[in-house]
């Protein structure tokens, strides 16, 4: 079979899972919802209103992730992947066909909710959002859609490799939430180099450290690609 009608039907499988057209949706929801009460916070010297008015992404980042993570882990329910790949030989043509069905919708989103995330932190920081220009404003935009799109195929990724939503979600859902802040305040620099915590340079003015904000979304592109391939090697080399 080839790419296309994989890819038609990969993406009509998305489409049609409840759960995975409310993850789009808790996408924007939540990364507004908490980029509104970054806003509020203006205090300190080393206040970065371009950081307020993306700082629910690192809350709407969990929506992608389950995103990525549910598109997969449905094929290991049921025996779906055995029929899958009935249909479908070619077990790379198909996981390539799956991950850009995952990215397509993930990208969108993620542009919708940028350009949503900074209205909303724009119009919550009033005054202190004039210093913010109109090419770090676009830059958040694209870097919020980029970073999503990526959180989203690593978690595909290690899914395909862990043949597991519920053991993708409880390694990253903690390590995001808990894990990486307290090794981002533990070990400096270092820090840096985590999926996240480089994805995200590009929401400050002025990023700290070794990596600028498009150097940091490579560091967090590498690691997606890894998770890919490792992923990739799974579903072609064990058993459906």
């Amino acid at each position: 079979m080839e790419f296309t009608p994989v890819l038609r039907a990969e993406w009509i499988k998305i489409r049609t899972l409840r759960s995975l057209l409310g993850a789009l949706c808790a996408v924007l929801l939540v990364t507004t919802l908490f980029s509104a009460l970054g806003g509020l916070d203006t205090g300190g010297a080393d206040f970065d209103p371009l950081f307020a008015a993306f700082f629910g992404v690192s809350f709407g980042q969990i929506a992608a992730v389950a995103f990525g993570t549910t598109a997969v882990s449905s094929e290991f329910q049921g025996g779906a992947l055995r029929v899958t790949f009935a249909a479908v030989p070619r077990r790379g043509r198909w996981f390539a066909a799956k991950a850009v069905a995952i990215a397509a919708p993930v990208l969108a989103a993620g542009l919708v909710t940028g350009a949503a995330s900074l209205a909303v932190g724009r119009a919550v920081l009033g005054d202190e959002a004039d210093g913010l220009s109109w090419s770090e404003g676009l830059r958040g935009v694209v870097g919020c859609a980029v970073y999503l799109t990526l959180m989203a195929l690593f978690a595909a990724g290690l899914t395909a490799l862990l043949r597991s939503g519920v053991a993708t979600l409880s390694v990253l859902i903690p390590f995001l939430l808990i894990v990486s802040f307290v090794i981002g305040d533990m070990s400096g620099t270092v820090a840096d180099l985590l999926p996240d915590k480089a994805g995200q340079l590009v929401f400050h003015e002025t990023p700290e450290g070794t990596l600028g904000p498009w150097t940091g979304l490579a560091v967090t592109a590498l690691w997606t690609a890894a998770a890919l391939v490792a992923g990739a090697w799974s579903v072609r080399r064990r058993d459906a």
